[in-house]
């Protein structure tokens, strides 16, 4: 009989999804739909489009529900963990980014939730090292979010 381990709270790291898709028109509203019929919420979201084909990096509130709907729509994506920040203001932002220069940690991109529970805002950050940028941000009282924290 297979054991199942518990997951303690705070053990839920965020997931972003990297689809990949053709630049073409209605190919996001494609991916929307599909995900708004499960009643899955996007709840950031960034595109980088090239000529021939765009990068569609999402987070959801739902991520093995979300992971259903992009197989069975046949989306081609990828899954990393990344780190998301509660943000109480733009000051906020000086201290995440000091403090991961004095860390030495590479920030590869930023992008801002679209609507967060509670009203809240905040960020998403791929950064080269998330458990220490996790233990840097948390060590200077930066709240840093879990995969339940933006469930609703």
């Amino acid at each position: 009989m297979a054991t199942q381990t518990m997951k303690r709270k705070g053990d839920d790291p965020v997931t972003q999804f990297s689809i990949y898709a053709a630049n073409k028109v209605g190919r996001l509203n494609d991916l929307v739909s599909a995900l708004a019929s499960h009643d899955i919420h996007i709840m950031a979201i960034c595109t980088i489009d090239t000529t021939d084909s765009s990068i569609i990096r999402l987070v959801v509130d739902y991520t093995e529900l979300a992971r259903e709907v992009l197989v069975k729509n046949n989306f081609r994506f990828n899954e990393v963990e990344v780190l998301a920040i509660e943000m109480e203001g733009e000051d906020l932002l000086k201290k995440v980014t000091c403090s991961l220069l004095q860390a030495e940690i590479n920030i590869h991109y930023v992008y801002p939730f679209l609507v967060r529970p509670n009203n809240q805002t905040g960020l998403i950050l791929s950064v080269e090292d998330v458990d220490l940028a996790n233990d840097v941000l948390k060590r200077n009282m930066i709240k840093v979010l879990r995969q339940s924290d933006i469930a609703r």
